[in-house]
């Protein structure tokens, strides 16, 4: 199984997101996802720096990187894979956003938590959304994942 280089950095406050939380669902992410991808795109190892940040670094790197004027929950940040087949990438969740999708989503925190960072490790191997096939294969496998974490599905209607 690849391994996991993660960083954890914490620009706002948030113990209930501990490091070793955060790793045990990436490495979750990682060991499923390899299951599932061809032969010829394996992976050795997963290098990633995981960024917890207010509304306003949230919406400042939106609008930089993305040009939306807005924070979101989750940017990520692909960098590819490189020769040694390690693949990297950055993972920003902007902490107000997720307690207020979580509050308006009626989920509990650690739910909604532990899907967008599923969400954003999938990013960062590769997976994507934006054609209809893509986004179908990427729910299926972070519902899957959620799951082996008795976390509900959290495309289903409430």
């Amino acid at each position: 199984m690849p391994d996991l280089s993660l960083s954890v950095q914490y620009a706002v406050d948030c113990p209930e997101l501990s490091r070793s939380r955060i790793r045990r669902w990436m490495q979750r992410t990682i060991d499923m996802a390899v299951e599932r991808i061809h032969p010829e795109d394996r992976f050795t190892a997963l290098s990633a720096t995981l960024r917890i940040v207010d509304t306003e670094e949230g919406q400042s790197l939106n609008l930089s990187y993305r040009e939306r004027d807005y924070a979101t929950n989750v940017l990520t940040f692909e960098y590819g894979q490189d020769e040694d087949g390690v693949v990297s990438g950055d993972i920003v969740l902007c902490l107000p956003v997720l307690e207020r999708e979580a509050q308006e989503q009626q989920k509990p925190f650690l739910h909604h938590a532990a899907h967008l960072v599923v969400h954003g490790c999938l990013h960062s191997l590769g997976y994507d959304h934006l054609e209809e096939d893509e986004a179908k294969d990427m729910e299926a496998l972070e519902t899957a994942i959620l799951a082996s974490f008795r976390i509900p599905n959290p495309y289903e209607e409430r």
